[in-house]
This record gives structure tokens, sequence and C-alpha cells, in this order.
């Protein structure tokens, strides 16, 4: 398995040395800095690969994009929107002609991962992501002011949620926006509450079937010009999986998925498989859900979460939550030897370690939250280990 880190380039508060001390070889990225909708030209992308592999020391490449997005017109169906596909396999065709053919997206109107608190503590002081039903309640009654939420949550975590706005400072309420806010990756402009409520009136009225409606003419239009350049296209699941503002998601179950593949069977439609976004969800059964998505799984986002009762969850340490990391590992060393059995290329599947807790001196760094140095280096050297230890009979057989 091809072991990766996920860099935000000049905006990374890590560097490209302190990235190849973590062992990791593929660096995942994005071109932050060029709006949704445009096109990514080749002289951007080779600007970018000769940062990542200009220093032949380092030994690093630059082996997934994530994530080329996708514009929010065309996840709303809305308009003319020849352009925007246009655009979008010209950055396609433009990538594969500089050797990269791993490209993530995720198809989640409006915002990416969300999550209410970046420094919930953990043992010995590190500090770690959480999303808390009753405090997303609070906000999406008590300050975005939207009536409907209350059928969305449970009496008890709105009662919570309430009393927690109650009381909270306008600075409080504030930090609250910005931990929100912060899934949105690279420079891109973050919402006011009153950006928040504009951009969400663009979706009234609009349905998980209406989403899917997009999504498949998405893929109709992109697909085949991916498997024509070889490129693997691999949609990121819902974080959290579930919806959230009144906003639809449809890459939140493995009936979800099953129909996102139904699509067009084609290899270049394909999934990135994040054992922390799917783990969220309690209905969600990831070994299954690994083990039925394989053969179409083209990159591997390795975290692990702690759910509870009420829909809440944490991110856990990468051996500890609820998923068995080690019987997941597994199961992609498995579809890795029948790649290689049946002579594929892209047999080397690769991932990176997901979310990490802020550990030592990562607290106080700045780092984008859930990407610290330490804590991902962790949870590298963890999945690292099992993996050794689950290849050692393959190499060690007498």
């Amino acid at each position: 398995m091809k072991e990766s880190w996920r860099w935000f380039g000049p905006l990374d508060t890590i560097s490209l040395g302190e990235v190849a001390q973590t062992g990791a070889r593929g660096v995942v990225t994005s071109l932050h800095d060029i709006p949704y909708g445009e096109v990514w030209t080749v002289e951007a992308i080779r600007e970018r690969q000769a940062q990542i592999e200009g220093n032949a020391s380092l030994g690093l490449t630059w082996n997934v994009v994530e994530s080329l997005p996708v514009h929010e017109d065309i996840k709303r169906g809305r308009g003319d929107l020849s352009r925007l596909f246009a655009n979008y396999r010209q950055s396609l065709v433009n990538l594969a002609s500089c050797g990269i053919h791993t490209v993530c997206y995720n198809f989640m109107p409006v915002l990416d991962w969300l999550r209410t608190h970046h420094d919930t503590p953990v043992r010995g002081g590190g500090r770690a992501l959480y999303f808390d039903e009753a405090t997303m309640a609070g906000f999406e009654l008590g300050i975005l002011g939207r009536e409907s939420a209350a059928e969305d949550y449970a009496p008890d975590a709105i009662e919570r949620g309430l009393e927690w706005v109650a009381q909270a400072t306008d600075a409080d309420k504030d930090a609250l926006l910005d931990r929100l806010m912060a899934g949105l990756p690279g420079a891109y402009d973050r919402f006011t509450v009153n950006g928040l409520r504009d951009v969400l009136t663009t979706y009234a009225g609009f349905t998980n079937t209406d989403l899917r409606a997009s999504f498949s003419r998405f893929l109709a239009e992109i697909v085949p010009v991916a498997e024509e350049l070889g490129i693997r296209m691999c949609v990121h699941p819902d974080d959290p999986p579930r919806p959230v503002f009144g906003l639809p998601r449809v890459v939140s179950t493995a009936g979800d998925v099953d129909w996102i593949l139904a699509q067009d069977d084609s290899l270049a439609n394909g999934v990135t498989f994040c054992s922390g976004a799917l783990g969220a969800r309690a209905d969600n059964d990831i070994l299954k859900m690994a083990r039925r998505f394989a053969p179409r799984t083209h990159f591997l986002h390795l975290r692990n979460v702690a759910k509870a009762p009420d829909g809440s969850f944490g991110e856990a340490a990468h051996l500890e939550g609820d998923t068995d990391m080690v019987a997941l590992l597994r199961i992609w060393l498995g579809e890795e030897a029948r790649r290689r059995d049946e002579g594929r290329v892209d047999w080397d599947l690769p991932f990176r370690p997901d979310h990490g807790h802020e550990l030592g001196p990562d607290v106080g760094r700045a780092a984008h939250p859930g990407y610290p140095f330490v804590g991902r280096l962790r949870g590298l050297a963890e999945l690292r280990g099992v993996l050794a230890a689950l290849e050692a009979p393959r190499h060690h057989r007498p």
C-alpha cells in the first residue's frame, strides 16, 4: 500500500521536509488557489509538482488529487453547465498529461467536513476533533434560525443545545461558526451566519432525489473522459454521513454507494473509502462495506471514530475507536493481492492517515484543523506497523 500524506501546499505549516520524515512518499494535495469551476492549467499543475518533486532527496511524488472541486451550480443542477463540465474535463486532461491519475472529489452541497469542536481533550493533554449533536442543534435553531431543524434532532439534544446558546457570548458563537467553516480547505472565504442563510436558500426544497439527478449528470459528463485518460475518479463520503443544515446527502450509506457505482460500471467511477466518515454512522457496517466496494475503491482515508448514543462522535486514535482497523487493513491487502493476480498496474492502493490528534508540539502550531504533524505521524506509524505484521507471513513463508 502506498503511504501518502495530505499537504495543503504553500498554505501548510508543515514542510515537505517534514512530510518526507514521516516515511510517506506520496503527496495528496490540490490547487486550492484556483476558484471552483476554473481550469487547472498544465502550468499550474507542473508548478505544484515541481514544489513537491523538485528536491529529489525527499523522494516525494504528487500521487493523488484531493480534491478537484465540483462547482456548486453542478450540484444544484442550475443554469447552463456546459462551461463548467468542459472546464472539469480539461482539468482532467491536464492532470493526466502530467502523470496524475487518481482524483478524489466530493458531492456535498455547500460545505465539506463538519465538526463542532476542534480541541476536545484526549489522554495526556492532546486535543481532538468532535461532532456534538447538541451543539449542532443549538447552532441550527438558536443561531442560524432554521426552524425546521427541530425535526432533525432529538428533544434532549435541542434542549441542551439551546441552553448552550443562551449562555454563550458573541465570541463563543463566532468561534463555533469558525469551527464549522474550517472544513472548507484552502483560501476560500468562510460564510458569516447571514451568508450561510443566503446560500442555504439556494437549496430550498432541494431533495436527495434532486441531488442524485445532478450527480448522475456529473458522472455522465465526466466518467467517459476519465476512462479514456486512465483516471480513477473516487468520490469521498459525506462527513458527517447525515443531513446537516437541511441539505441533502447522497454519499452516506451502502445503498448510496451502490447507486453511484451503478451509474457507470467503469473503473473510472470509483470510491474514496473513508473509514472515519462512513464509520460515524451507526448503521454502516464498515468491514462489510469495505469487502463490497473494494474492487471500486481507488484511495483510502484511514482513521477511527468513537460514536456516542445520541449521534455525536469524536476522532479516536487510529487503532482505537469503533472500527477494527486490523481487520480493515487485512481486507485492503487482500484486494491488492487480487489486483496483482489480475496483472493490474493500479494494484498499489494509496492511503493516508486521516485526521489526527494534536499531540505535544502540535498544540499551538496552527496546522489546518484535523491535520497536525505529530498526531498524523502517530497514525501513520501505527498503520505501518499493522501492515508490516499482516504482510509478514507472505514475505517469510518457508
